[in-house]
Protein backbone atom coordinates (compact mmCIF):
# COMPACT_ATOMS: atom_id res chain seq x y z
CA UNK A 1 0.00 0.00 0.00
CA UNK A 2 1.46 3.35 -0.99
CA UNK A 3 2.06 6.16 1.47
CA UNK A 4 -0.79 8.25 0.13
CA UNK A 5 -3.38 5.51 0.70
CA UNK A 6 -4.05 6.34 4.35
CA UNK A 7 -4.65 10.08 3.84
CA UNK A 8 -6.90 9.20 0.90
CA UNK A 9 -8.97 6.76 2.99
CA UNK A 10 -9.19 9.22 5.87
CA UNK A 11 -10.25 12.00 3.47
CA UNK A 12 -12.90 9.70 1.97
CA UNK A 13 -14.55 9.00 5.34
CA UNK A 14 -14.47 12.69 6.28
CA UNK A 15 -15.97 13.51 2.86
CA UNK A 16 -18.82 11.06 3.49
CA UNK A 17 -19.41 12.75 6.83
CA UNK A 18 -19.53 16.21 5.22
CA UNK A 19 -21.91 15.00 2.52
CA UNK A 20 -24.24 13.65 5.19
CA UNK A 21 -24.20 17.02 6.99
CA UNK A 22 -25.12 18.77 3.73
CA UNK A 23 -28.20 16.60 3.35
CA UNK A 24 -31.38 16.91 5.40
CA UNK A 25 -30.40 16.63 9.04
CA UNK A 26 -31.91 13.81 11.07
CA UNK A 27 -29.71 13.96 14.16
CA UNK A 28 -26.47 15.85 14.71
CA UNK A 29 -24.63 15.93 18.03
CA UNK A 30 -21.45 17.90 18.70
CA UNK A 31 -19.26 17.74 21.81
CA UNK A 32 -16.38 20.08 22.61
CA UNK A 33 -14.04 19.31 25.50
CA UNK A 34 -11.39 21.67 26.87
CA UNK A 35 -9.01 21.70 29.80
CA UNK A 36 -6.10 24.08 30.37
CA UNK A 37 -3.63 25.01 33.12
CA UNK A 38 -1.26 27.99 32.87
CA UNK A 39 1.25 29.12 35.50
CA UNK A 40 3.71 32.02 35.56
CA UNK A 41 6.28 33.43 37.96
CA UNK A 42 9.04 31.13 39.16
CA UNK A 43 7.85 28.47 36.70
CA UNK A 44 6.11 29.01 33.38
CA UNK A 45 3.92 26.01 32.59
CA UNK A 46 1.32 25.53 29.87
CA UNK A 47 -0.91 22.45 29.62
CA UNK A 48 -3.78 22.35 27.13
CA UNK A 49 -6.07 19.45 26.23
CA UNK A 50 -8.94 19.56 23.75
CA UNK A 51 -11.45 17.13 22.31
CA UNK A 52 -14.03 17.37 19.53
CA UNK A 53 -16.64 14.79 18.53
CA UNK A 54 -19.27 15.14 15.80
CA UNK A 55 -21.87 12.38 15.43
CA UNK A 56 -24.43 12.45 12.62
CA UNK A 57 -27.28 9.92 12.24
CA UNK A 58 -29.29 9.61 9.04
CA UNK A 59 -31.48 6.57 8.71
CA UNK A 60 -29.38 3.42 9.04
CA UNK A 61 -26.13 5.38 8.59
CA UNK A 62 -23.97 6.96 11.27
CA UNK A 63 -21.03 9.23 10.48
CA UNK A 64 -18.59 10.22 13.19
CA UNK A 65 -15.48 12.34 13.38
CA UNK A 66 -13.41 12.84 16.54
CA UNK A 67 -10.21 14.68 17.29
CA UNK A 68 -8.29 15.14 20.51
CA UNK A 69 -4.98 16.75 21.32
CA UNK A 70 -2.56 17.53 24.10
CA UNK A 71 0.15 20.18 24.33
CA UNK A 72 2.41 20.71 27.32
CA UNK A 73 5.43 22.93 27.90
CA UNK A 74 7.59 24.00 30.84
CA UNK A 75 9.69 27.17 30.85
CA UNK A 76 8.88 27.56 27.13
CA UNK A 77 10.31 24.12 26.33
CA UNK A 78 7.82 21.77 24.66
CA UNK A 79 7.48 18.51 26.60
CA UNK A 80 4.43 16.87 24.98
CA UNK A 81 2.43 17.32 21.80
CA UNK A 82 -0.06 14.77 20.51
CA UNK A 83 -2.90 14.80 17.96
CA UNK A 84 -5.25 11.86 17.31
CA UNK A 85 -8.00 11.95 14.65
CA UNK A 86 -10.60 9.26 13.85
CA UNK A 87 -13.19 9.14 11.07
CA UNK A 88 -15.90 6.48 10.75
CA UNK A 89 -18.85 5.56 8.55
CA UNK A 90 -21.20 2.94 10.04
CA UNK A 91 -24.25 1.10 8.70
CA UNK A 92 -26.84 -0.59 10.94
CA UNK A 93 -27.65 -4.11 9.74
CA UNK A 94 -30.28 -4.52 12.45
CA UNK A 95 -31.10 -3.18 15.89
CA UNK A 96 -28.21 -5.10 17.45
CA UNK A 97 -25.60 -5.44 14.67
CA UNK A 98 -23.62 -3.11 12.40
CA UNK A 99 -20.61 -2.79 10.11
CA UNK A 100 -18.27 0.15 9.77
CA UNK A 101 -15.17 1.49 8.06
CA UNK A 102 -12.75 3.34 10.34
CA UNK A 103 -9.61 5.36 9.68
CA UNK A 104 -7.32 6.90 12.32
CA UNK A 105 -4.24 9.12 12.26
CA UNK A 106 -1.93 9.90 15.19
CA UNK A 107 0.91 12.41 15.38
CA UNK A 108 2.74 12.11 18.71
CA UNK A 109 5.97 14.12 18.62
CA UNK A 110 7.51 12.37 21.62
CA UNK A 111 6.52 8.76 20.86
CA UNK A 112 9.47 8.04 18.54
CA UNK A 113 7.11 7.76 15.53
CA UNK A 114 6.63 10.59 13.05
CA UNK A 115 3.07 9.30 12.61
CA UNK A 116 0.93 6.16 12.80
CA UNK A 117 -2.26 5.59 10.81
CA UNK A 118 -4.62 2.67 10.34
CA UNK A 119 -7.68 1.62 8.36
CA UNK A 120 -10.03 -1.23 9.35
CA UNK A 121 -13.39 -2.69 8.37
CA UNK A 122 -15.33 -3.99 11.39
CA UNK A 123 -18.43 -5.94 12.41
CA UNK A 124 -20.13 -5.13 15.71
CA UNK A 125 -22.96 -6.04 18.05
CA UNK A 126 -25.01 -3.93 20.47
CA UNK A 127 -25.59 -5.70 23.77
CA UNK A 128 -27.58 -4.97 26.97
CA UNK A 129 -30.52 -3.75 24.90
CA UNK A 130 -32.86 -4.79 27.71
CA UNK A 131 -31.14 -2.47 30.21
CA UNK A 132 -32.46 1.09 30.37
CA UNK A 133 -29.38 2.60 31.97
CA UNK A 134 -26.58 0.64 30.28
CA UNK A 135 -25.17 0.25 26.78
CA UNK A 136 -22.45 -2.06 25.54
CA UNK A 137 -21.12 -2.51 22.01
CA UNK A 138 -18.39 -4.89 20.85
CA UNK A 139 -16.75 -4.98 17.44
CA UNK A 140 -14.01 -6.88 15.67
CA UNK A 141 -12.34 -6.26 12.35
CA UNK A 142 -9.21 -6.34 10.23
CA UNK A 143 -7.15 -3.86 8.29
CA UNK A 144 -3.70 -2.35 7.93
CA UNK A 145 -1.51 0.04 9.92
CA UNK A 146 1.30 2.28 8.63
CA UNK A 147 4.04 3.55 10.94
CA UNK A 148 6.62 6.19 10.05
CA UNK A 149 9.86 6.87 11.94
CA UNK A 150 12.93 8.96 11.19
CA UNK A 151 14.73 5.93 9.77
CA UNK A 152 12.01 3.74 8.22
CA UNK A 153 8.39 3.40 7.19
CA UNK A 154 6.57 0.08 7.42
CA UNK A 155 3.10 -1.41 7.07
CA UNK A 156 1.49 -4.39 8.77
CA UNK A 157 -1.82 -6.19 8.80
CA UNK A 158 -3.80 -5.82 12.01
CA UNK A 159 -6.73 -7.39 13.81
CA UNK A 160 -8.79 -4.91 15.83
CA UNK A 161 -11.12 -5.41 18.80
CA UNK A 162 -13.09 -2.61 20.48
CA UNK A 163 -15.54 -2.40 23.36
CA UNK A 164 -17.60 0.62 24.46
CA UNK A 165 -19.56 0.61 27.73
CA UNK A 166 -21.80 3.36 29.12
CA UNK A 167 -23.63 3.41 32.44
CA UNK A 168 -26.06 6.18 33.33
CA UNK A 169 -25.33 6.45 37.04
CA UNK A 170 -27.97 9.14 37.65
CA UNK A 171 -30.00 11.57 35.57
CA UNK A 172 -27.01 13.93 35.54
CA UNK A 173 -23.97 11.65 35.58
CA UNK A 174 -22.48 8.93 33.34
CA UNK A 175 -19.66 6.42 33.54
CA UNK A 176 -17.96 5.31 30.31
CA UNK A 177 -15.27 2.75 29.54
CA UNK A 178 -13.77 2.47 26.05
CA UNK A 179 -11.18 -0.18 25.23
CA UNK A 180 -9.46 -1.28 22.03
CA UNK A 181 -6.65 -3.59 20.94
CA UNK A 182 -4.95 -3.49 17.54
CA UNK A 183 -2.76 -6.55 17.13
CA UNK A 184 -0.21 -6.55 14.30
CA UNK A 185 2.77 -8.57 13.16
CA UNK A 186 5.22 -5.82 14.18
CA UNK A 187 3.52 -4.46 17.30
CA UNK A 188 0.23 -4.26 19.17
CA UNK A 189 -1.47 -1.14 20.52
CA UNK A 190 -3.89 -1.08 23.46
CA UNK A 191 -5.97 2.00 24.28
CA UNK A 192 -8.24 2.55 27.26
CA UNK A 193 -10.31 5.56 28.36
CA UNK A 194 -12.22 5.61 31.63
CA UNK A 195 -14.38 8.65 32.37
CA UNK A 196 -17.06 10.01 34.69
CA UNK A 197 -19.12 12.94 33.41
CA UNK A 198 -21.41 15.08 35.56
CA UNK A 199 -23.78 17.78 34.27
CA UNK A 200 -23.37 21.30 35.59
CA UNK A 201 -25.89 23.09 33.38
CA UNK A 202 -28.22 21.93 30.61
CA UNK A 203 -25.44 21.61 28.02
CA UNK A 204 -22.31 22.03 30.16
CA UNK A 205 -20.61 19.17 32.02
CA UNK A 206 -17.43 18.38 33.91
CA UNK A 207 -15.46 15.25 33.08
CA UNK A 208 -12.76 13.31 34.90
CA UNK A 209 -10.93 10.93 32.59
CA UNK A 210 -7.95 8.60 32.52
CA UNK A 211 -6.45 7.58 29.16
CA UNK A 212 -3.87 4.83 28.73
CA UNK A 213 -2.00 3.83 25.58
CA UNK A 214 0.36 0.84 25.54
CA UNK A 215 2.39 -0.25 22.52
CA UNK A 216 4.26 -3.53 22.69
CA UNK A 217 7.22 -2.44 20.51
CA UNK A 218 8.49 1.14 20.43
CA UNK A 219 11.67 2.90 19.20
CA UNK A 220 14.73 2.68 21.46
CA UNK A 221 14.60 5.02 24.43
CA UNK A 222 10.80 5.40 24.43
CA UNK A 223 8.31 4.24 27.05
CA UNK A 224 5.76 1.63 26.04
CA UNK A 225 2.93 3.08 28.16
CA UNK A 226 1.53 6.63 28.19
CA UNK A 227 -1.07 7.75 30.74
CA UNK A 228 -3.11 10.94 30.68
CA UNK A 229 -5.35 12.09 33.54
CA UNK A 230 -7.52 15.16 33.02
CA UNK A 231 -10.40 17.21 34.39
CA UNK A 232 -12.15 19.06 31.58
CA UNK A 233 -15.27 21.06 30.76
CA UNK A 234 -17.57 19.58 28.11
CA UNK A 235 -20.01 21.55 25.95
CA UNK A 236 -22.76 19.66 24.10
CA UNK A 237 -25.01 21.07 21.38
Amino acid sequence: MRAYTFPALFTLICSLFNQAIAQQTNSLETEIELGAVFTSGNTDDENVRYGLTMDYLRGDWEYQFSSDGLRSSKDNVLSAQRLYHVGMAQYALSENSFINARAAYEDDRFSGFDSQSDFTVNYGRNLLLNRENMDLSLEIGAGVRRSETETEDFEEGILRFEGNYQWNLTETSDFTQDFSVESGSESSIMRSETAVTASILENLSMRFSVKVKHQSDVPVGREKTDTQTAITLVLNF
